[in-house]
């Protein structure tokens, strides 16, 4: 090789940028970016920078008492909510993961939703644990500092469920429907599809496709949005799957907890699957019609999505 262009390639890249007339900008750092006290400020709870420079803030669920297998465990072993906070252009991005009881579910999702941000899971951690733990993640972007008020008061929404009543609830309260008859036709005219009766129970199934390993994939493999109805037409239970993709899961979301609809998990069902679904599980009581509705809502929801 020649020497002048062997000594030229051995050369920093700066300086050949520098030779070429190229100015050289130094990225700015995240610890120019987000300002740590004023994240926990307005979090109400004192904030750290990590060594990767994202601001993060938590909050230990020591309130409740927890055993898991028998065993107490400590709030460090597993039981820390947290948010985590990292530049995204001249905004930022928020990820965090909130311990819920089950009582606390509804209200942190709720106040999760009236203040713009996302709830991206639902599911458990543990076996045998006494009371039942759940893990809520949620996420969003804007202002730092507006973020940061965002999480507290979902964290906010959990504590006041605390203050009302210090032990987690053992139900969602009101009466237990019971056996009785289900106007199945009725219930399919609202939701808009087919209802089946078996046992005593009201089942409208909607199926979609998907793909799997180059093989599409349908309603029989598990490609289903369903509930099922119990009890009678005056006081019925609907439980159930709706099965979405990225984008439709925030309004499906949104629209059961509008129509009274307990969220009670969300996660996915498979991997290697095109597009990506995700699943939520729901369970509401009411009249049988009003839950039909709220499930139509939902549909309607994500048919919204698919429409852009």
């Amino acid at each position: 090789m020649n020497a002048r262009v062997s000594h030229t390639l051995a050369r920093p890249l700066w300086t050949l940028l520098a030779a070429a007339g190229l100015a050289i900008v130094a990225a700015p750092t995240v610890a120019a970016t987000l300002d740590t006290s004023a994240i926990g400020k307005a979090a109400g709870v004192p904030a750290k920078r990590p060594d990767d420079g994202v601001v993060k803030i938590g909050w230990s669920r020591a309130d409740v008492p927890v055993t898991v297998d028998g065993m107490p465990l400590a709030p460090t072993a597993g039981l820390g909510s947290w948010a985590a906070f990292t530049p995204m252009g001249n905004r930022a991005m928020v990820m965090g993961d909130t311990v819920v009881f089950q009582d606390e579910v509804d209200a942190a999702m709720d106040a999760a939703f009236a203040h713009d941000l996302k709830v991206t899971a639902l599911h458990n951690h543990f076996f045998f644990d006494q009371p039942k733990v759940y893990f809520m993640h949620i996420a969003g972007e804007g202002q730092p500092q507006a973020l940061a008020a965002d999480v507290k008061a979902v964290w906010d929404a959990i504590k006041a469920v605390r203050a009302a009543r210090a032990e987690p609830a053992d139900g969602f309260g009101g009466a237990t429907p019971t056996a009785g008859k289900l106007n199945a036709d009725a219930l399919a005219k609202i939701v808009g599809h087919k209802a089946e009766s078996n046992g005593g129970v009201a089942k409208i199934t909607v199926g979609r496709m998907g793909h799997m390993h180059g093989q599409s994939v349908g309603a029989s493999m598990g490609l289903t949005s369903w509930a099922a109805f119990s009890g009678s037409d005056a006081l019925a239970a609907m439980d159930g799957d709706f099965i979405m993709t990225a984008a439709e899961v925030q309004p499906v979301l949104r629209a059961l907890r509008h129509a009274g609809v307990h969220v009670v998990a969300l996660h996915n069902h498979m991997t290697d699957d095109q597009p990506n679904f995700y699943f939520t599980h729901f369970w509401g009581k009411g009249k049988a019609t009003a839950l039909a509705h709220g499930f139509r809502a939902a549909l309607d929801a994500q048919a919204a999505v698919a429409a852009h």
